[in-house]
């Protein structure tokens, strides 16, 4: 179990790159001040990890709400994706600049290959490695890759990708998944770990009670514990505040064990194997 106690605190990944463990995730967050409001209402949280994609429409408020901000960039990290028709060598160097451009940063932090799709993914990872030897990014990964891709790249790749990003909430814990990037190094990382908002569980509950937490928390805090880097999406200032609200409080080993047997293998957004986008 991973002892997470501050929001300062980092994992380390496999290049030696700093990476918050927590962080805002801007899927469906609109362009224009919706996205620009969220991120600034996280980073005065004490938000310092952002996590953005060229397919979500919304790069330039990102960028914006950074531009505007006095954190200083060296404080923040930045995470975008290539979108699935940008893949390939060529394509995928300039999804990168036009991506670099909205979000007006030099270097970003992360770069993820958002679907592993259907025959590309080594072209594009290749484009990755060489923006990484660039030094256009700090770290490079993928997206919502299972075991059987990231062993298919791992065969031809020169880096090991430092981070996948996946689906990961008490509905489905990805135990094999968790335990190939232990062992290769690679960070694993939630996205949509509130389950899309389905919260109303029992467990939950009863938990959120014995904490004195939401829901929310409850699962926020069940992913930090296990090592898994977490980017929960809110546009409600509110919200966004009480999803980083989870560093004072630590779950059992029990009600970890518990939480872990909720699985079912559910998931609420597509399987990477059947994607048709």
């Amino acid at each position: 179990m991973t002892a997470i106690q501050r929001n300062s605190d980092t994992t380390v990944l496999n290049n030696g790159v700093h990476m918050p463990w927590l962080g805002l995730g801007v899927w469906k967050t609109k362009e224009g001040d919706e996205v620009v409001q969220a991120v600034q209402h996280a980073l005065e949280a004490g938000y310092r990890s952002i996590d953005t994609a060229a397919v979500y429409g919304n790069e330039a408020g990102v960028g914006q709400a950074i531009q505007a901000s006095s954190i200083p960039r060296d404080q923040l990290f930045v995470t975008t994706k290539v979108w699935n028709a940008d893949q390939g060598y060529d394509s995928t160097l300039q999804a990168f600049e036009e991506s670099r451009r909205k979000l007006q940063l030099e270097v970003i932090d992360l770069y993820l290959i958002h679907w592993p799709g259907k025959d590309k993914y080594k072209e594009t990872w290749k484009a990755l490695e060489k923006l990484y030897k660039d030094g256009l990014v700090r770290a490079i990964g993928v997206s919502n890759f299972k075991v059987h891709h990231l062993e298919d790249l791992l065969q031809d790749s020169e880096i090991v990708p430092a981070v996948n990003q996946v689906e990961f909430h008490p509905l489905l814990i990805q135990q094999e998944l968790r335990t190939f990037c232990k062992e290769h190094k690679i960070q694993l990382e939630a996205w949509s770990p509130l389950m899309q908002g389905h919260l109303d569980l029992p467990l939950l509950s009863e938990l959120a009670g014995k904490y004195g937490k939401t829901p929310a928390q409850i699962i926020l805090r069940w992913d930090l514990q296990h090592g898994v880097v977490t980017i929960p999406k809110s546009i409600r200032e509110s919200r966004i505040r009480e999803n980083i609200d989870v560093f004072d409080f630590t779950l059992s080993d029990e009600d970890m064990g518990r939480l872990d047997g909720l699985n079912q293998d559910h998931r609420f957004g597509p399987d990477p194997d059947h994607i048709d986008f």
